[in-house]
């Protein structure tokens, strides 16, 4: 039976986004996976613990010798990384904070990049990989070529390096300049950020087009 995995990270709760894109493209999901199953995290409403000094080491440390934190912090890892390799999709809403991903997804990606769970301990072979990510992100302002603050999304250019080990690879689909209604010095600007999204909607309504005819 099809699996999917759905996790959002915003804090801005129903003016998210972000979370209106996973929404969608959760239900294009269902609608082309009939009897799947979902999943789902919300790292925004509940983020998992950081990695610290007293639990940061625990995946290098032999299992007799962890500490009652070091346990379950590596448990916390292995719980986290079993979500993922149970699903075949797995949707990301990554809205851009202070021009990169949310703390909370890089403490989910801390978590997930673990030698022995995620990554193969003898041939350093990622293990994630069988599973489709897709990444739903939203910026509030423009960061395409020739706009004064090209290059500066670093989530987006972070993302695939953060996971690259663990064999997962994302697919990205993007709607930007979301502040444009909020913000009356962007009042010029409405217009691109309607396209911005109608595009989104579009890539969103395209995915898994291959299956909807699928018994």
């Amino acid at each position: 039976m099809a699996h999917l995995l759905h996790i959002d990270s915003s804090v801005r709760g129903s003016q998210s986004v972000s979370r209106r894109l996973t929404a969608r493209a959760a239900e294009r999901w269902r609608a082309t996976h009939p009897g799947g199953t979902v999943t789902y995290r919300d790292l925004g409403a509940d983020p998992v613990p950081h990695l610290i000094p007293s639990t940061g080491t625990a995946r290098k440390i032999p299992a007799d010798q962890r500490t009652a934190a070091q346990l379950a912090s590596v448990e916390l890892s292995a719980s986290l990384i079993d979500e993922v390799k149970r699903a075949d999709v797995l949707l990301l809403g990554l809205p851009l904070y202070n021009f990169s991903a949310p703390s909370s997804v890089h403490a989910w990606v801390d978590h997930l990049v673990a030698v022995g769970l995620s990554i193969d301990a003898q041939t350093g072979e990622g293990l994630l990989g069988d599973t489709e990510f897709v990444v739903l992100t939203s910026r509030g302002g423009g960061y395409g070529p020739g706009t004064p603050r090209e290059g500066w999304d670093h989530a987006i250019a972070w993302l695939p390096h953060a996971v690259s080990m663990t064999g997962l690879r994302p697919r990205f689909i993007t709607a930007e300049l979301t502040m444009a209604d909020a913000n009356p010095a962007m009042a010029d600007l409405r217009g691109l950020a309607a396209e911005s999204l109608r595009r989104a909607h579009a890539e969103i309504d395209g995915l898994w087009a291959a299956d909807e005819n699928a018994a």
